[in-house]
C-alpha cells in the first residue's frame, strides 16, 4: 500500500502512528530526527513523509525543505503542537502538502495519509478527469462532455496543477514557481487574474469542482466526488 517514513522525536508518537499505519496496511520507517530522517528518503523507497517541527540536528522546517529539494513531488505531512496559522503558512511555503496539530485522532490522520497518497497518484496521471470534464496533458486539451475547450497554456497548466493535487492548499508563490519559474520577474497577482479567468471560465460547472479561496493562504480546487 505504501511506505510510509514518521520522523519524529517522541517514541510515544511514533509508537501510536506506527500501531494505526500499519493497521491499515502501511509499511513504516522511523527517524528520530531530521538528519536521520533525510538520510532514509535519500537511501531507501518512501511514499510519504510524516514530520514533526521541533526536532534535533534537523528541524521539521529545514528538514521539509532539504526534502523537496531532493523530490518535489512526495507527499509531505506535517504534525506538530504548533497550530498557529503563521506557522502552516511557513509550512506550505516551504512545500508541505498538509497539517495536522497534536493531540490528533489517529484515525484522522491514516485518512489524511490515504488522501494525500491519492492525490499523490492523480498528480502523476497525465489524464485527469473533474465530472463530465477531462484534462489531457498530453495533448493539452479540455473536453467538457462532447465540447473541446480550448485554454491558454498558462491557464491550462495552472488548472491542471490544481486538479492534480484536490484539496490541496497552494499559496501563490508555489504556484508561480512550479507554473511561470524561478525566474518569473512579475507579482503573485499573475495568479490571482489567472484563478479568476479559470472561475469565469468554468462557471457553469460547480458541480463537478471549484476553486476556492484559503483565506491568507492561496488556493484550493475541490472537486465534487458525487
Amino acid at each position: 500500500m505504501g511506505r510510509i517514513l514518521i520522523a519524529d522525536d517522541d517514541p510515544h508518537i511514533r509508537a501510536l502512528m506506527r500501531l494505526y499505519l500499519k493497521k491499515e496496511g502501511f509499511e513504516t520507517a522511523e527517524a528520530d530526527n531530521g538528519a536521520d530522517a533525510l538520510s532514509i528518503v535519500e537511501d531507501s523507497r518512501i511514499d510519504l513523509v510524516i514530520l514533526d517541527i521541533m526536532m534535533p540536528h534537523m528541524d521539521g522546517w529545514d528538514l521539509c525543505r532539504e526534502i523537496r529539494q531532493r523530490d518535489p513531488d512526495i507527499p509531505l505531512l506535517m504534525v506538530t503542537a504548533k497550530g498557529e496559522t503563521g506557522q502552516k503558512v511557513k509550512g506550505f511555503q516551504l512545500g508541505t502538502d498538509d497539517y495536522l496539530t497534536k493531540p490528533f485522532d489517529p484515525v484522522e490522520l491514516v485518512m489524511r495519509v490515504r488522501a494525500l497518497l491519492k492525490r499523490y497518484r492523480i498528480a502523476n496521471s497525465q489524464v485527469i478527469q473533474l465530472g463530465d470534464i477531462v484534462l489531457n496533458r498530453r495533448t493539452y486539451k479540455v473536453v467538457r462532455g462532447d465540447e473541446e475547450l480550448s485554454l491558454p497554456l498558462k491557464e491550462f497548466e495552472l488548472l491542471f496543477m490544481l486538479a492534480g493535487h484536490p484539496g490541496q492548499i497552494f499559496t501563490r508563490e508555489q504556484l508561480i514557481v512550479q507554473i511561470w519559474g524561478m525566474d518569473y520577474k512579475g507579482d503573485d497577482r499573475t495568479v490571482d487574474v489567472h484563478i479568476k479567468r479559470l472561475r469565469e471560465r468554468f462557471a457553469g460547472d460547480r458541480r463537478h469542482f471549484k476553486i476556492e479561496t484559503a483565506r491568507s493562504l492561496g488556493y484550493r480546487l475541490v472537486a465534487n466526488s458525487r
